[in-house]
């Protein structure tokens, strides 16, 4: 007789459905990813991408093996606050509609490798599709089938775009990996056009006629449009001036905003695009050229229209009043910043300046200097920080290829113009908090005290660091970090402590709510000085117009479209700055390539387990592989940050001047690989 089967009753098989975290995967050419979600950050291991490409909206579950040791144990690391591990399981949104990278033949395809070595995905075609493109074109394929367990990424050569050796398309790829938009559209393109100065409308809406007033511009001698012009006047003689004004300095700012209305055209153009983007051959601007370096370009001898900030000053260079306006301008003079460094070292003959014109710049220019230094002083004792670094400029020949490099440093000129621009952006923001007028500030929140505190064992290994800075560094101090600034200027390791502290401070973002600057040490601060190529400038721009006016309720219907574009506007700015960056690397490798085998003189600017990181004079950055220092083994000491052979003691640190040799340059991945010379 057999055994009775109970038949107890069961629940439903199917689960309830568990909700995934969602977020964007940010991927590491090494192969690994991560997505930062509500539920915390995930990493995500190489083979757990399920089929994703970076950028692309994911949704992610953690890893579940309960059962194994490793499981348990990365558990209780996550408890710590690591990051757990998790897998895609699906991909909400893509990124990528379209790849660039190397057609490579392989009957009866075409295999296209992308550039972007954070997509590890080759797309494949089909070799009859596109019998003309050439083995080793570059290429850009539109995708058919993106990939799965199961198949591989499929495709269609839309557009040969040219041949692997060609420069011009490392910046073609950067700017398909960060999609920046390389037209106007027709009907943004059309109301440029239509666009005409117009002066004398301006001047009958009420605008001041100051075209008799001495106006000039200072900008790098590459610049094609100039958004920005100074003026310089002794008051101290003008009755109308307010009591104890000695000074005049005025700001004046391309009146973008009287050509660009809201909700035009060129106004969602501008606003999806949030900033220009500079690339060492190109700039991809935020307005069309007939705007960017024609009607709004205050370029000299020519009528324009401008947003004016007086700033009255005391014999001290103290603000003693202000006053926002609308006017009509005519700059006389352009001058680049060398010539302007010319005038303040004494040089001014050399400068081929017209000495009538001459005249009248010099002691404007040494005045504005002054102004320059007090106010610099005052931002310093406020708490303000001045970083000394310097950046690298690709020097290209009239075909695009890169001959050299410049490096850029801060001088006297570069520093009267920024003086001066964070003087107006300042007194624009109080200006408007104080009216109540809203306002799309640059908040600059202290830095994380931890961050700053990692930094006390590096620093330690110098001398001229001492206890009491490193007990003020812990808390973020920002007056110990301006000191640690001064104490360390003149040494070797100079540029590699101010890059360090700037790597610690928290990002500048745009926001409604004003937090204050404390990098610049000041209670309020926005952005006013280039609505050319920055949107959150314009928005201000159209406030300010509000004040003049007294309009309250225009200034109030403003409000939301501004809360909505500044976290767009920050998030672009990152973009452009990322993708400015990428080209510029990738043009230095190519720069480099011709100097393989070369020894240079360089500076350890970070190590890690895997090597030194080293940069040179000329600002180019690579790797030494922890393999080629030597047959022994070398321990990482991320503390001090430091690498030491076990067996001889010798240690690496950061701001080690070191002697290497350049073993390779490969533009496609922006990488320079070193040897220890």
């Amino acid at each position: 007789m057999g055994r009775k089967r109970s038949h107890a009753r069961r629940g439903p098989t199917r689960g309830k459905p568990r909700a995934c975290a969602r977020g964007i995967l940010e991927m590491n050419p090494r192969g690994f990813g991560f997505v930062k979600t509500s539920a915390g950050e995930f990493f995500i291991p190489r083979s757990k991408e399920g089929g994703a490409f970076d950028g692309d909206v994911v949704e992610v579950v953690p890893t579940r093996r309960e059962g194994s040791r490793s499981y348990r144990e990365k558990r209780d690391r996550q408890a710590a606050g690591q990051r757990q591990e998790g897998r895609v399981v699906n991909v909400v949104e893509r990124a990528h509609a379209s790849v660039v990278g190397r057609y490579d033949v392989a009957e009866p395809f075409g295999i296209v490798v992308p550039l972007d070595p954070r997509i590890r995905h080759d797309i494949f075609t089909r070799r009859s599709d596109a019998p003309h493109v050439a083995d080793g074109s570059i290429v850009r394929v539109s995708i058919t089938e993106y990939p799965t367990r199961k198949s591989a990424a499929c495709g269609v050569v839309e557009e040969v775009i040219g041949s692997a050796d060609d420069t011009a398309l490392l910046i073609e790829q950067v700017i398909a990996a960060h999609k920046l938009p390389t037209a106007f559209s027709e009907a943004a393109l059309d109301e440029s056009e239509a666009c005409d100065a117009g002066i004398e409308a301006a001047l009958a809406e009420g605008y001041a006629d100051m075209r008799d007033r001495f106006t000039f511009t200072i900008d790098p001698k590459d610049a094609r449009d100039f958004d920005d012009a100074l003026s310089v006047e002794d008051v101290s003689a003008d009755p109308a001036a307010p009591a104890g004004a000695k000074t005049r300095l005025g700001v004046h700012i391309a009146d973008v905003s009287h050509y660009v209305d809201l909700g035009s055209a060129l106004d969602l153009q501008a606003r999806e695009r949030a900033c220009s983007v500079y690339l060492p051959d190109r700039v991809i601007p935020m307005l069309p050229e007939r705007l960017s370096n024609g009607i709004c370009s205050l370029n000299p001898g020519e009528d324009r229209l401008c947003m004016t900030v007086d700033l009255y000053l005391d014999s001290a260079g103290k603000l003693v009043a202000h006053e926002v306006f609308p006017a009509v301008m005519r700059s006389r003079a352009r001058l680049d910043y060398g010539q302007a460094q010319d005038i303040l070292e004494g040089r001014g003959a050399e400068t081929g300046i017209a000495p009538e014109l001459l005249d009248a710049l010099v002691p404007r220019i040494k005045a504005a200097d002054a102004i320059a230094r007090a106010r610099l002083i005052a931002r310093l004792e406020t708490g303000g920080l001045e970083f000394h670094t310097k950046e690298a400029k690709i020097k290209l020949d009239a075909s695009g290829e890169p001959v050299g490099v410049i490096v850029r440093e801060k001088t006297d000129a570069t520093m009267l113009i920024e003086e001066a621009m964070v003087f107006a952006n300042e007194t624009v923001a109080r200006h408007l908090e104080e009216r109540e007028y809203p306002c799309a500030f640059r908040d600059h929140e202290p830095p994380p005290a931890d961050g700053l505190a990692g930094l006390i064992p590096v620093f330690q290994e110098f001398k001229w660091f001492t206890p009491a800075m490193a007990r003020r560094l812990a808390v973020a101090d920002p007056y110990v970090i301006q000191e640690v600034l001064s104490a360390v200027e003149g040494h070797l390791e100079e540029t590699l402590v101010s890059t360090l502290l700037l790597r610690c401070m928290s990002r500048a973002l745009y926001r409604m709510d004003n937090v204050g600057h404390y990098g610049l040490g000041l209670d309020s601060y926005c952005h006013f000085t280039s609505p050319i190529r920055r949107y959150p400038d314009l928005m201000v721009h159209r406030v300010l117009k509000c004040a003049w006016k007294r309009d309250q309720r225009t200034a109030a219907s403003l409000k939301d479209q501004m809360r909505a574009s500044c976290e767009h506007c920050s998030a672009k700015e990152r973009e452009a700055e990322a993708a400015s960056q990428e080209a510029t690397r990738a043009l230095m490798c190519v720069f480099m390539a011709s100097k393989v085998g070369e020894t240079f003189p360089a500076t350890v600017s970070g190590v890690a387990s895997h090597g030194l990181y080293v940069e040179l004079e000329t600002c180019a950055e690579g790797l030494i592989p922890v393999r080629t220092l030597g047959d022994e083994y070398f321990a990482f000491d991320p503390v001090r940050l430091t690498l030491t052979g076990v067996d001889s003691g010798t240690s690496f640190r950061l701001g080690d001047a070191i002697a290497v040799r350049l073993t390779s340059a490969d533009a496609l991945l922006s990488r320079l690989t070193f040897a220890l010379a």
